[in-house]
């Protein structure tokens, strides 16, 4: 009897700390089990905060490549724009030195013209000298070479419109003056101190006349005037550039 209870004893024993093993197993496991659901929590948390922040980077990356897209589109289009813009002014630029050119030759062809009248004049004041000899009355003015004697010479006192042998023969050395200057015109004025305007403009037909049927020169290169002497009466024969065709010269290179 005493054996059966210590054996009961014993198995009670034995199963009681079989079971405090198995609860302290089971305590261990659920520590363990806890631990890693705790781990996997906090690598879920970690995960789903990355998740969230790799979204929000998406979307940060996002703006940023359309901000770059709309920032290169607009740079295009600027480049585009100032090519354009380049190109007209190249354009522009290429058309305003043309012009320029074409002002430039404008002004020299007028130059050339000047100083060919002022060459002219200066070759018309040698002729005459040579002509007419040093004691000639020859003087310029303003590019006009302009020869005088006085009435006297030309008409017997100074009267009437009838030329003197005389002056006819030195006629003829202007006349071979004029033709040695055929770029000049000439205009023969006659000045008297009478206020006689009429015989003034006779006078200077006579001694017109005499140039043009007497010694050859062209008809249409002489004017003939009659003016006021204002206290000077006197024939004066001028050479003067042919401002006309001057005038259509330099109007033919502005309308050009």
């Amino acid at each position: 009897m005493m054996k059966l209870y210590v054996g009961s004893l014993l198995f009670l024993v034995g199963l009681s700390n079989l079971q405090a093993q198995k609860k302290s197993d089971l305590i261990a496991q659920n520590q363990e089990l806890k631990f890693q659901l705790d781990s996997i929590k906090r690598i879920v948390n970690t995960a789903q905060r990355n998740e969230k922040l790799g979204l929000l980077r998406a979307e940060e990356m996002q703006v940023q490549v359309k901000e770059l897209q709309d920032a290169n589109a607009t740079l295009m289009k600027n480049l585009n724009s100032f090519a354009t813009l380049s190109s007209q002014n190249s354009e522009n630029i290429t058309k305003t030195l043309a012009t320029l050119k074409r002002k430039e030759e404008q002004i020299k062809g007028i130059v050339d013209g000047i100083a060919s009248n002022d060459s002219t004049a200066i070759m018309v004041l040698t002729h005459a000298k040579q002509t007419l000899g040093e004691n000639a009355n020859v003087n310029v003015a303003n590019g006009t070479v302009i020869i005088s004697e006085k009435l006297d010479f030309f008409f017997v006192d100074g009267l009437g419109n009838k030329v003197s042998t005389e002056a006819s023969a030195w006629l003829e050395n202007i006349a071979n003056l004029i033709k040695a200057n055929p770029k000049s015109m000439i205009t023969v004025a006659s000045m008297n101190i009478t206020g006689e305007l009429d015989l003034a403009l006779q006078q200077a037909t006579s001694v017109a006349s005499i140039l043009i049927k007497d010694y050859g020169v062209q008809g249409d290169r002489i004017n003939t005037v009659g003016a006021d002497g204002n206290l000077r009466e006197a024939i004066q024969i001028k050479f003067q550039p042919d401002y006309k065709a001057f005038y259509d010269m330099a109007k033919g290179d502005v309308k050009n």
